[in-house]
Order: C-alpha cells, then sequence, then structure tokens
C-alpha cells in the first residue's frame, strides 16, 4: 500500500507523502490504537501537535510498528505559548522526547500569532543541525507568509491551511507555488459541515465512479497536488481514504467541484482580534 502513496517533494528537497493520517480531536487514550491502524493500514506519514496532546500516544505506536524510522514522515507543530526564540527550541526539545525520536520530518508554527519571528529563527537553527528535515507554517494567510519569507533566510516549506470544497484556497496555493511553499489541507472533509457527506454533487460523482464522498474530496485535492491529512478512528474508514490512488476525476467534474467554493472559512478567521486573542493567550500547561 506504501508504495501506491505518491510523494511531493519540498522546495527544500525534502520528500513527503502526498497523503497522511492526522490526529486531531483524537483524545491522547484513543490515538496509539488509532496510529497502529492507521500504519498497519499502510499510511507512513503522521501529523500532530503539541495542542493536540497526544504526542506519547503517537511516539508509542511508532515504536511498537517496528517500521524503519527512514520510511515514515512525522510532523508536529509548535503553540503560541512557546512562541520566540529560546521558547521554541526547549518545546521542539519536549515534543521530541514525547515522541520519542532523534529528529522531526517536519516542524510548524502552528498559529501566525506571538513571537514567531524568533521562533522561525530557532526553527531555522534546528534545520542546520539535522534535528528537522524541514520547517512550515500553519495557518498564515498571504500577508504574513509573504512578510516571513522576505525577511528570512529559509521560506517555509509547508502550509498547512483550512482546504475543502467548500473554501479552496485556489489563488492563495498559486502564490504559495510561486513561492515555492507546498499547501497542506486541514479539515479536508469540513468536518461534514454544510452536509458534506450528502452534498449532491460530490455524491453523483462518487457514484459516477463507485466512490465514497470521501474518497472524491481527497480525489480532488490530491489531484490540486494539495498535501492532505484525514483523519479516523476506524480502520476500515482509513483504509477507504488510502484506496484514491486508481481513479482519476475529469476536467468537468474538477470544476464541478470548483464551483462549490464559497471563498470563506466555515471554522474561524485568524485575522479576527477575538480569534486572535483567544488561540494567542491559551496556554498548554
Amino acid at each position: 500500500m506504501t508504495a501506491q502513496i505518491p510523494q511531493v517533494t519540498l522546495d527544500d528537497g525534502v520528500q513527503m507523502p502526498i497523503l497522511g493520517f492526522g490526529v486531531y480531536q483524537i483524545p491522547p487514550e484513543q490515538t496509539e490504537q488509532a496510529v497502529t491502524d492507521a500504519l498497519a493500514a499502510g499510511y507512513r506519514h503522521v501529523d500532530t501537535a503539541a495542542a493536540y496532546g497526544n504526542e506519547e500516544a503517537v511516539g508509542r505506536a511508532i515504536a511498537a510498528s517496528g517500521i524503519p524510522r527512514e520510511e515514515l514522515f512525522v510532523t508536529t507543530k509548535l503553540w503560541v505559548s512557546d512562541a520566540g526564540e529560546d521558547a521554541a527550541r526547549r518545546a521542539f526539545e519536549k515534543s521530541l522526547l514525547r515522541l520519542g525520536l532523534d529528529r522531526l520530518d517536519l516542524y510548524l508554527i502552528h498559529q501566525p500569532f506571538g513571537d514567531y519571528y524568533g521562533s522561525w529563527r530557532a526553527m531555522e537553527r534546528l534545520r542546520r543541525e539535522g534535528l528537522v528535515r524541514a520547517i512550515g507554517v500553519s495557518n498564515f494567510h498571504p500577508d504574513r507568509l509573504v512578510d516571513l519569507i522576505d525577511h528570512n533566510e529559509v521560506t517555509p516549506a509547508v502550509n498547512q491551511i483550512e482546504t475543502h470544497p467548500f473554501f479552496q484556497r485556489a489563488d492563495y496555493q498559486a502564490l504559495m507555488r510561486q513561492r515555492g511553499v507546498q499547501i497542506e489541507s486541514w479539515g479536508p472533509f469540513a468536518e461534514g459541515r454544510n452536509d458534506l457527506f450528502t452534498d449532491p454533487t460530490l455524491s453523483e460523482i462518487g457514484a459516477a465512479h463507485g466512490r465514497s464522498v470521501a474518497q472524491v474530496v481527497l480525489r480532488w485535492l490530491i489531484q490540486r497536488g494539495v498535501v492532505v491529512i484525514p483523519k479516523s478512528v476506524r480502520p476500515e474508514r482509513m483504509r477507504e481514504n488510502l484506496d484514491v490512488f486508481d481513479f482519476e476525476l475529469t476536467d468537468d467534474e474538477m470544476g464541478r467541484i470548483a464551483a462549490m467554493d464559497t471563498g470563506a472559512s466555515l471554522f474561524f478567521d485568524h485575522r479576527d482580534p477575538a480569534v486572535v486573542a483567544r488561540l494567542g493567550t491559551h496556554r498548554l500547561d
């Protein structure tokens, strides 16, 4: 199964599986089994974060799997309360310890708040030291992303942002491509909002291919070159989400899904002062 998952090559030459397994909102007590099942299904790319509270469980599943480290691609993220050059370094070391790893494949700034310029300097150093293969950001809007790129040595390899049929980010993806940044989707199924799983357009396209709505959405993102990290705690759904590499959506079908874009978040706007205050002051400890 793993041989069927294509890789994208990041701007710094690091290869990243285009389809991975996310653990957001999986409780720590369920995470070890979920990751164990995902690895057994064939996933080799796992995405977690300090803020999820389940890094230790991810690490236990990886250790127990017996899968060679070089076959895995592991991402975690730096939270706002650990922003700043010195704090970011300490937070990275804690995440690495919780994961039980000696290096990361991708380390992301989770939110564009606090002293993320200091965090970025620390992350550039971690990359130079070989402790992380690639560094990037999450939830950065175009203005902050471009400013970070223009005033630092290393361009973020990845920007993980809300991307799904109702909020497609096509113009932003084009800008990121020009700047050498790989787009990665969080919330690919919009957490089922706007009745995504029963949407008539997606259902009709799925029926034409003998596929589920979830498979259509993942295939649509992959054909756009978007890295995607769907989440599930059900092994059969994990396998279904991996089974998207033996069919292709037509140009017409891609266009019909493109027409579903509302151009607005279904969750929250990182430029909203209330969101900035709520996320920016949330502490993990």
